[in-house]
């Protein structure tokens, strides 16, 4: 009796089916749980290859999984295929300062090989993410304004299209697709590998800041209006109103990093922050860049996270912050991250990558955590949240998305990005094969 396995020619990774041994994880990504028909882990390019070709001809739906962070759920589905990169994630450093790393590789693994070397990659700020997933759709993490996000240090692709072809995508060798790259998320391939422009680094000075929720209003507004001018080397993050620290009563906490070991330099940085408002406390010391990264945690089963984000310009950073605050006065408000943006993020044009939005001075995420019924419960609530917000917000950050609607589409990509990302898409799958993630459709 003919498999449609027979079709899959040349596989030389591992092929795990329901009942296998391992099938119960690896049918998990970390923030979904799928029971899809196949998972393939290929050992090479040509195993992704030829997994690809699998997928195309067996007409089922495909995922791609790298890292399996994706809040909206891309790294698993029901019934398909998913192409499981975790056995290639080699980080070469054969080539200082350009590192190659596996596409199934995590951050974490690329921070430890390069800090011997006194290097980094400006990447997210969890160890578990993987490499692919973030930097396809942007990379804003802790040293997001002196270097740029994470698809600003790259500087070339290898990939599978939907054809089954290894290509390479850089400046010169297909430089509209490595546009869409740098920004478009999975939709035109299976990335292999990435080669990556490493940035110098030190150890730098990282911790917690916090003040009262009673201060929250004059905190923030201080907060905003410093960092439009702070050095470079400093990145911040604000979080409030966490459910589980006391909701509307939960101390605001601003996470910093001081890009460098200049303590001077570093207090300087920091100390208007201090003088914000009354400190609660504060933790901030010198420590390895790699240490700052988080671990990343696993929800148990039957817990979700619901995030949700969009970015503020200049203009529009008082009416959100003033918003957000009475949100969390209320006691209604889900759990809110505000990053700061702006630095090297902004002295990149906006048309240079199909990252869009890069004249944003803030990202505001919300995430709501719990089992379905919280969940369903507290929907309308996060709806009419957002909508207050709508006024004064632009855009969408799909590493903080956790649904994929066309509106999602539209509003992560503006029209003339979309218009090119299309284009690109009908030369390198004009089938659609990719279309787990927040496609792009061809025509």
């Amino acid at each position: 009796m003919t498999s449609v396995l027979d079709t899959l020619d040349n596989f030389g990774g591992d092929i795990i089916e329901p009942g296998a041994a391992d099938y119960e994880s690896a049918r998990r990504s970390v923030l979904a749980a799928g029971h899809p028909a196949y998972v393939l882990r290929p050992s090479s390019a040509d195993d992704v290859r030829a997994a690809v070709r699998f997928a195309a001809a067996s007409g089922l739906a495909l995922s791609v999984r790298g890292g399996g962070h994706s809040f909206a759920g891309f790294a698993t589905n029901d019934g398909g295929v998913v192409i499981d990169l975790s056995r290639l994630a080699a980080v070469s450093l054969q080539d200082l300062p350009r590192v190659r790393v596996g596409g199934g590789a995590t951050w974490g693994a690329v921070a430890d090989a390069l800090a011997p070397h006194g290097l980094a990659i400006s990447s997210g700020d969890t160890r578990s993410v993987g490499v692919g997933g973030l930097t396809l759709t942007g990379g804003i993490g802790w040293k997001v304004r002196k270097y740029g996000l994470a698809l600003d240090s790259l500087v070339g692709a290898e990939l599978v299209t939907a054809d089954g072809s290894l290509i390479r995508a850089d400046g010169q060798e297909n430089p509209s697709l490595f546009w869409a790259l740098r920004g478009g998320g999975g939709n035109f391939g299976v990335v292999t590998a990435f080669e990556f422009a490493a940035q110098p680094t030190t150890d730098v000075f990282h911790g917690k800041i916090s003040f009262p929720a009673a201060s929250a209003g004059p905190v923030l507004r201080g907060w905003a209006d410093y960092l439009r001018g702070a050095p470079s080397e400093l990145t911040s993050i604000v979080s409030f109103a966490n459910p589980f620290a006391g909701g509307p009563d939960a101390p605001l906490e601003i996470q910093v990093l001081f890009d460098g070991d200049d303590a001077p330099a570093a207090g300087a940085a920091l100390d208007p922050i201090r003088r914000l408002g009354p400190v609660l406390t504060d933790d901030v010391t010198l420590k390895p860049y790699g240490s700052v990264l988080e671990e990343g945690l696993t929800p148990p089963p039957g817990i979700r996270l619901v995030t949700r984000s969009a970015f503020v310009g200049a203009g529009s950073v008082s009416p959100v912050l003033d918003t957000l605050v009475e949100e969390a006065a209320a006691g209604r408000s889900p759990f809110i991250a505000i990053r700061s943006v702006g630095g090297a993020v902004s002295r990149v044009a906006s048309d240079a990558t199909a990252y869009a939005y890069r004249q944003a001075e803030l990202m505001v995420a919300t995430t709501t955590i719990g089992p379905e019924p919280v969940i369903a419960a507290a929907g309308p609530g996060l709806e009419a949240f957002w909508a207050r917000l709508a006024p004064h917000v632009m855009g969408l950050y799909a590493n903080f998305l956790s649904t994929a609607t066309d509106a999602d589409v539209a509003a992560i990509y503006p029209p003339e990005t979309r218009r090119r990302l299309a284009a690109v898409k009908r030369r390198y799958d004009p089938s659609n094969l990719f279309a787990a993630n927040h496609n792009v459709r061809p025509q």
